[in-house]
């Protein structure tokens, strides 16, 4: 045999990173599955949260996170920095409390909408 054929048999195969290449398609694969079933639900959920907070008015019907059910008697607004920060009047049973809008766990609506 000649010095050249033998460094052909020789050789190591060509194509090792080949192996990998299925294992990187199943972490993507898995990635995509956790963005589209776990963190994009869930981000669309808290803009849809954040969007009915900051729209509430006066007489709608409100949820705490505390648990507290009242009506919106008053909206004192601290600028537009500070929108999840502002202060809300609530009047529940016979009682008035100031919570801000960032407890707000659910709106209801005006109480008129409500049968």
């Amino acid at each position: 045999m000649s010095l050249p054929t033998l460094f052909l048999q020789t050789a190591a195969p060509a194509g090792g990173g080949a192996a990998l290449a299925p294992f990187l398609f199943q972490i993507g694969a898995i990635f995509a599955i956790f963005y589209f079933l776990m963190i994009r639900p869930q981000q669309k959920q808290r803009k849809a949260h954040e969007a009915a907070i900051l729209a509430i008015k006066k007489g709608d019907q409100i949820l705490t996170a505390g648990g507290i059910v009242g009506e919106v008697v008053h909206i004192k607004e601290l600028g537009e920095t500070a929108a999840l920060g502002d202060h809300l009047t609530i009047k529940s049973g016979e009682s008035k409390l100031v919570v801000t809008r960032g407890r707000i766990a659910s709106v209801g609506g005006s109480p008129e909408a409500q049968p």
